[in-house]
C-alpha cells in the first residue's frame, strides 16, 4: 500500500482520541460492508458513528483518508503476525521458508483489500514500492541476511519489494488479473515462491 508503515506500536494518542478512532474504524468497516466502498462518506461516517463533521476531517483530512487509516489499522495486524505469530510467517522457520510465507501473506493482504486500496488513493501519493514500503523492504532484508547469498543484500531487498508491492497495484485497474481473489492470491503467490527459491539458491 502507499503509506509508509513501521515496526513497533503506534503513537500514544489521548484516551479520548483514540476512542473516536476505535469507534470510527469500526463504523467505517460495518458502512464498508454493508454497503462498498463508493457509498462511504466523511458525512455519511460522521452521522452514523454520532460524531460531529469536524472531529472526522480532523481525524482523516479526506474521504481517502478514512480507507488509508482502514489500511494502516490491518497493517499493523499483519505485522504482528509477522513479529509474533506462529511459523513460518512468524519466527521460527528457516529464512527461505519465512521469506516464501511472508510473499504469500503479503500478496494475500493486498488482493483481499484491493477495494479498500483503490478508494485509498487520491492522486497524491508515490507509488508503494521501494522506500514507500519499509515494513517489506526491512522484513526482506532482515530475511536475506540470514542466507548465504553473496549478493548485494540492500539492492536485492529493494528489488524483491518492488516485484511483491510494486506489480500488485495492477489489480487495482487492470484487466488483467480477472480472476476471483482467492486465484489470484494463488497465483501470484506460487510466482513468488519460485522466484524466491530461485534468487536465494544456495551458493
Amino acid at each position: 500500500m502507499n503509506r509508509p508503515v513501521t515496526w513497533g506500536p503506534p503513537p500514544a494518542e489521548r484516551a479520548d482520541a483514540a476512542r473516536n478512532r476505535r469507534l470510527l474504524l469500526a463504523t467505517a468497516r460495518d458502512m464498508l460492508a454493508e454497503q462498498g466502498a463508493d457509498k462511504l462518506t466523511m458525512d455519511g461516517l460522521a452521522e452514523r458513528a454520532g460524531l460531529g463533521k469536524g472531529t472526522v476531517f480532523r481525524r482523516f483530512g479526506t474521504r481517502a483518508g478514512i480507507f488509508a487509516a482502514l489500511l494502516d489499522d490491518d497493517e499493523r495486524d499483519f505485522q504482528e503476525q509477522v513479529l509474533a505469530g506462529p511459523p513460518p510467517l512468524g519466527p521460527g522457520a528457516p529464512a527461505p521458508a519465512r521469506l516464501i510465507a511472508y510473499g504469500r501473506a503479503r500478496t494475500a493482504f493486498l488482493i483481499t483489500h484491493r477495494e479498500i486500496a483503490r478508494a485509498a488513493l487520491d492522486g497524491r501519493q508515490q507509488i508503494p514500492a521501494g522506500p514507500q514500503t519499509p515494513m517489506s523492504r526491512e522484513h526482506i532484508r532482515f530475511l536475506l541476511g540470514e542466507m548465504n547469498l553473496g549478493a548485494d543484500l540492500d539492492v536485492l531487498a529493494i528489488q524483491l519489494t518492488a516485484a511483491l508491492d510494486g506489480p500488485l497495484l495492477l489489480y487495482l485497474s487492470s484487466a488483467v488479473l480477472t480472476e476471483a481473489a482467492p486465484q489470484v492470491s494463488e497465483r501470484l503467490g506460487r510466482g513468488w515462491q519460485d522466484l524466491i527459491q530461485r534468487v536465494c539458491r544456495p551458493r
